[in-house]
């Protein structure tokens, strides 16, 4: 998702010092200026953000929602089958920052075509998948083609809407639909999985990418100037910061399945990633003209926006990740699910709208408070989870999660965006720096440290239940005597009918302890829910309280 790449194609005017835009070569605009959109007009344009998002989105997401039962079509374990969502991610945690200058200095035309015709190609190829060897490849072109198609997503979301309503109506509509991939992926996949299995998932993307490929021609955007904004030092500090982020996005999709201190790859990556890193910022701060201003960067504005920034992506992690992973221990499959997303689609589609009516008001500050609080509230109640819980138990407490997954973030992108337009094309870059770590791998980061967490306290909650398992308690015996039952007409050695019964026991014993983890894991996310609530109230009273302050100039306001 690159957010910020919208900025300069919508409303942001053309920085003093740029290049002369070449006039010639800019197509008409699609609609004359201060002349309205008609109605049907713009719901053909808010329709077409919506399928480029859905588009997509559900490249990722299919594979993450269906990864269990991909395995037996690569004849790969679950580690090796997530080696697909490291490959994908691996570019495109870090190619919003590029495609924003790119598309500036080329053109959004053009930007627009080859950006489709890439995605179309990319999907077209998993059609041709034979291995896991080449699904992997695929899948790197995948994450290098599903960035553009992201901006686009914004741009038509913002096309239609006046220039006071794009970072606020506008924006807000636009994050709302960044979350139906998620949802629409767990709907789909058992229908799609049962006609024809891993080919028919991505034919279906396939089909939808073909949808989507005429709209870039029958509904045009508008075309800001165009400027020469890449400079040759540009390009070697994308390519290390590539590097950086990319190394990254592996070690944390796949750290915590090898296990953090058992793969020394592990370790070489992580350290090629601090190192090209630190190139990045050795290249960067001496320029006067830099890619990134890491001096603007870490202002205590910026990082304060990070920071609730990164606890968005750790508390929707409820949802995403941690709720998802539970079903699957439970042996919940996809289609024993699809009424639940469905209510989840529906409680996103609910929240994005309400928040979007937050922020045309003066009461936009609100959209945080209730968003937090109706995911502390899910996630408390998902905390009193057992063995017998199934969907309808969760429907509530995920309503409640999804619809305040949509009300966080528009607020705190529309303030950063603002006073990132204000400083001109440079900061919005940027900014896209902040908004894509945290988003992208910020995302991995919190699925990552929650499913560790997860594993601990299975360990720890399975050794406090196998202390109480002793054969001499009656009970127990009891137990494993029933459990073995069932084996007793095939099996007549009473000592492997024993063992079969211990086996079953021990079966339920890791059950209800890995159920014991993710309560503990729902808790965590709840208090700091909690936390993150309290932490803003108290910087909104402090925001009112009459005291002087002196503000960085330029930075992005902290408020959220």
């Amino acid at each position: 998702m690159s957010l910020a790449q919208t900025a300069n194609d919508n409303v942001a005017p053309r920085p003093a010092g740029e290049a002369k835009p070449d006039a010639q070569q800019q197509p008409p605009p699609s609609t004359a200026a201060g002349v309205p959109m008609p109605p049907w007009k713009v719901a053909l344009y808010m329709g077409a953000s919506a399928l480029l998002f859905l588009t997509q989105g559900l490249g990722m997401n299919l594979l993450t929602a269906n990864i269990y039962q991909l395995q037996g079509s690569f004849s790969a374990t679950t580690t090796e089958i997530s080696w697909l969502s490291a490959a994908y991610m691996a570019p495109y945690a870090s190619m919003s920052i590029a495609l924003f200058k790119i598309r500036t200095q080329y053109g959004l035309r053009r930007f627009a075509e080859l950006g489709i015709i890439c995605f179309v190609a990319a999907a077209l190829l998993n059609l041709f998948i034979t291995d896991l060897h080449s699904a992997i490849v695929v899948r790197t072109l995948s994450g290098m083609a599903a960035a553009p198609l992201s901006t686009l997503g914004f741009l038509y979301m913002l096309e239609p809407f006046p220039p006071e309503r794009k970072l606020s109506l506008g924006i807000s509509l636009a994050l709302m639909c960044t979350l139906f991939a998620s949802p629409v992926a767990r709907i789909v996949s058992p229908p799609l999985l049962h006609f024809g299995g891993y080919e028919a998932l991505y034919m279906f993307e396939m089909g939808l990418a073909l949808i989507a490929f005429p709209i870039i021609y029958l509904l045009p955007l508008t075309a800001p100037p165009r400027a020469i904004v890449i400079q040759r030092r540009d390009i070697l500090s994308y390519l290390l910061l590539a590097a950086s982020f990319g190394c990254l996005a592996v070690v944390l999709t796949l750290g915590r399945l090898y296990w953090w201190f058992e793969a020394p790859w592990i370790g070489v990556l992580l350290a090629v990633s601090v190192g090209t890193f630190a190139l990045v910022l050795a290249m960067e701060l001496p320029r006067t003209n830099p890619l990134i201003d890491f001096r603007w960067l870490f202002t205590g504005a910026n990082m304060r926006m990070a920071g609730i920034l990164l606890l968005f992506r750790f508390v929707s992690s409820e949802q995403s990740s941690t709720a998802a992973n539970f079903y699957q221990q439970l042996g919940l499959l996809n289609d024993q699910t699809v009424t639940l997303y469905a209510i989840i689609l529906l409680a996103s589609v609910v929240g994005g709208l309400f928040c979007a009516f937050l922020m045309t008001t003066r009461y936009v500050e609100t959209a945080h408070v209730l968003a937090l609080a109706l995911i502390a509230g899910g996630a408390f109640l998902d905390s009193q989870s057992t063995s017998l819980t199934r969907p309808p138990q969760m429907y509530l407490s995920q309503a409640m999660v999804a619809a305040g997954a949509a009300m966080f973030l528009p607020p705190v992108m529309a303030n950063g965006f603002k006073a990132a337009m204000a400083r001109g094309m440079q900061y919005i870059v940027n900014f896209l720096v902040i908004f894509v770590f945290t988003q992208s791998i910020g995302s991995l980061f919190a699925s990552a440290m929650l499913g560790t967490f997860v594993t601990i306290r299975e360990k720890f909650h399975s050794n406090v239940l196998v202390e109480h398992i002793l054969l001499q308690n009656p009970i127990v015996a009891q137990r494993i005597s029933q459990m073995s039952a069932a084996y007793g007409k095939v099996l007549g050695d009473k000592t492997l009918l024993n063992a079969e019964g211990l086996v079953l026991l021990s079966q339920q014993v890791s059950r209800e302890a890995y159920i014991l983890a993710y309560n503990d894991t729902f808790l965590v996310i709840g208090y700091a829910s909690v936390l993150g609530l309290i932490v803003i109230l108290l910087h909104q009273a402090w925001r009112r309280l009459p005291w002087p302050r002196i503000s960085q100039p330029g930075a992005i306001p902290a408020q959220p």
